[in-house]
């Protein structure tokens, strides 16, 4: 197993990304999601972004974005990753890679074993793979949430 990478989601000014690197996280993610209670715009964003040291990668989060929204926040902001939290396919993921140049994370929700099993496609459309909590059908937010899943399913 390699070395764990940790990503510190939903900072919202330049000292919450201080108080990443500090901490030694290897990401500070901003949120990209109306939805959210930590939602920025892109410029917003973009003063946090800056104040990011060198080493410290800067992830966009978005959910289910358009081309359109992707381009405006890849074109204010200094990002090094996008974060796909949404239902991207394979497909999707790819083409996002491809038109922006940045890696890609995937995330992708875990309740049980039959949300594994289109993990193998994602992998090779991805550069990354976040497995989150899945959250039940109808909740407001997409993410984890603070929640996690039954890890044993990974073995």
């Amino acid at each position: 197993m390699g070395a764990v990478r940790v990503k510190i989601c939903g900072l919202r000014s330049a000292a919450d990304v201080e108080a990443a690197a500090a901490a030694g996280a290897a990401y500070a993610g901003f949120v990209f999601y109306p939805k959210s209670p930590r939602h920025l715009t892109p410029d917003q964003a973009r003063a946090a972004a800056l104040a990011a040291p060198p080493g410290l990668a800067k992830v966009a989060l978005v959910v289910d974005a358009d081309d359109a929204w992707l381009d405006a926040i890849v074109a204010a902001v200094p990002l090094d990753m996008l974060q796909l939290h949404g239902r991207e396919t394979p497909a999707r993921v790819a083409a996002v890679r491809l038109r922006h140049g940045l890696p890609v994370m995937k995330a992708m929700g875990v309740a049980g074993a039959e949300d594994l099993a289109g993990l193998d496609a994602m992998i090779a459309a991805a550069d990354q793979i976040l497995l989150d909590h899945r959250p039940a059908a109808g909740d407001a937010l997409p993410g984890g949430n603070g929640l996690s899943f039954d890890w044993t399913l990974l073995a």
